[in-house]
């Protein structure tokens, strides 16, 4: 299965698409980059280019999940809206060409990667490279945010759906 992370941002929106070796098991990255628009351009612009390479990408790459950072928390209201914009374009763009479609905040992400939910960029690049089996991450952070978002759904999806049915078989009349 090929999940695709991705980081949302309207000025610089990264992507990565992980998936795990049938014979080995291995976490491996199979895409990674940035989709970047222009900060002068009008903001329908913008939007409008980055949803057509968001569609481009989902259709070139064909995953089967699409994870998106689920915006939790930001200092800043104009990052905030631009963010949610750029998640809205995603999450729609995954439904549109039928993925399913999975949301972990940052501090989720961290806290499945790195096992401590305050972790640094620094130290996530770091987990991210050695998961996949990499030197570095190359681009900006945003490329490694998005391969986080991919690995930490593959890596803890399994423990989540024993979880869920072990709940289900509890809730179950005896």
């Amino acid at each position: 299965m090929f999940v695709l992370g991705i980081d949302p941002g309207l000025s610089r929106c990264g992507y990565g698409l992980v998936a795990r070796g049938e014979e080995d098991g291995r976490l491996r990255a199979h895409a990674a980059g940035v989709l970047e628009t222009d900060p002068g351009a009008p903001l329908p612009e913008r939007l409008l280019e980055l949803w057509t390479e968001l569609r481009a990408l989902v259709g070139e790459l064909q995953p089967g999940v699409v994870v998106v950072e689920r915006v939790f928390f930001q200092v800043n209201a104009k990052t905030a809206m631009s963010v949610g914009q750029a998640s809205g374009l995603a999450l729609v763009t995954a439904r549109e060409a039928g993925c399913e479609v999975a949301q972990y905040t940052a501090n989720e992400v961290k806290q499945g990667l790195v096992g401590y939910g305050a972790a640094t960029k620094e130290q996530v690049q770091r987990m991210v490279a050695q998961v996949l089996g990499l030197r570095a991450v190359a681009g900006p952070p945003d490329v490694a945010d998005a391969l986080a978002l991919a690995v930490c759904h593959l890596t803890t999806v399994p423990l989540r759906r024993a979880v869920d049915a072990a709940l289900v078989a509890e809730a179950a009349p005896r």
